[in-house]
């Protein structure tokens, strides 16, 4: 089994992090990972993308050309990746600053208000975990425990008080996918 994820942005939505946390998940329950970062020199509000490739076997280039799932943040992305997207793969939508729809039939989509879903939470700064939540609704990358202690040990000590409020956006996230 190998899936390959691209997550794309503006730089400081927190797509980065978030592609860390799948690929530490999914390194806690003993698969191979890799983790490839891209972002332009102006990073915060510039582009940025990465690809996470996860596999039972050890992966040999992290480059991702075709996706089985990506996550589109903000406009721009959406129009870059959606064709990167294998055909019957999921892409996830931020529909909270995202002001068009996918023009695809050929993938599953899920259109997540991200930033409305992080609120409602008290988590404002969270829309990144819940569009997260939204993809592993639609496509389990690996166990919500796993996912969890992942978040908890890329935040590390320094950021620890940011745990339960992205425990909370992850679950808003699923709960709000599941019911599309």
């Amino acid at each position: 089994m190998t899936k390959q994820y691209i997550f794309a942005g503006f730089g400081g939505q927190g797509m980065l992090l978030i592609g860390k946390f799948v690929a530490m998940a999914c390194m806690l329950e003993g698969k191979h990972v890799s983790w490839l970062p891209s972002y332009g020199p102006e990073m915060r509000g510039g582009t940025a993308n990465c690809s996470v490739t996860v596999s039972d076997e050890p992966v040999a280039s992290p480059m991702v050309e075709k996706a089985d799932a990506i996550i589109a943040m903000n406009r721009p992305s959406l129009d870059k990746f959606e064709s990167h997207v294998k055909p019957g793969g999921v892409l996830v939508v931020n529909s909270s600053i995202i002001d068009r729809k996918v023009e695809r039939d050929d993938i599953k989509v899920v259109y997540c208000d991200a930033n409305r879903i992080a609120e409602s939470v008290g988590n404002p700064k969270g829309a990144n975990v819940a569009i997260l939540g939204a993809l592993m609704a639609k496509d389990p990358v690996c166990d919500e425990d796993k996912m969890i202690e992942a978040i908890r040990i890329e935040l590390g000590e320094r950021k620890a008080r940011f745990l339960e409020g992205n425990k909370k956006a992850l679950a808003a996230g699923m709960e709000d996918a599941r019911a599309q």
